[in-house]
C-alpha cells in the first residue's frame, strides 16, 4: 500500500493573520487561496514539500455545528487546545529565533525532551500548537 499525507486542515478565524504567520514568519508557500460564501480557505506547505500541504480553514465551515459546538471550539482554540500541527527543522535555534521575530506567542522555548527530541512550541494566530522538533 502507498499512503501519503496530502492535505492536513487546522482552523483560522483570522485570514490575514494566519496567511502572514504560515506564509511570512514560517516561510511557508500559499498553494491556494479561496473565497467562497464569505469564508477564505488558504493552502500552505513547505518549499520543499509540493505534495504536503496544510489547508487553513474558517471554523465556519464546519457544517452541522450547533452554536454551542461553535463556542466551545472558539474557547478551545483561544486556549491553544484544539488543533496542533508538529513541523521539523534541522537547525532548531534557527527556526525559533526566526519564528520568535515575528512576534508569534511563544508556548515553550527550545527543550530537550526526556523522550528523545529537542523541539520548541508556538501558537498561530488562532491558537493552534505550532511544535516544532529538531531532526538530522
Amino acid at each position: 500500500m502507498d499512503i501519503t499525507i496530502h492535505h492536513s486542515f487546522l482552523p483560522h478565524d483570522d485570514a490575514a493573520a494566519s496567511l502572514a504567520f504560515y506564509r511570512d514568519t514560517l516561510g511557508f508557500e500559499v498553494r491556494n487561496d479561496v473565497e467562497y460564501g464569505g469564508m477564505h480557505w488558504i493552502t500552505v506547505g513547505p518549499p520543499n514539500q509540493p505534495d504536503t500541504s496544510i489547508v487553513l480553514q474558517p471554523t465556519a465551515a464546519f457544517p452541522g455545528l450547533t452554536d454551542d459546538e461553535r463556542r466551545v471550539i472558539a474557547e478551545m482554540m483561544a486556549k491553544g487546545t484544539y488543533a496542533a500541527v508538529n513541523l521539523a527543522t534541522k537547525d532548531l535555534d534557527a527556526t525559533f529565533a526566526r519564528v520568535q521575530a515575528g512576534d508569534a506567542e511563544v508556548v515553550q522555548e527550545p527543550t530537550d525532551q526526556p523522550y528523545g527530541i529537542r523541539d520548541c512550541a508556538f501558537r498561530d494566530p488562532a491558537g493552534n500548537l505550532v511544535r516544532i522538533q529538531e531532526v538530522g
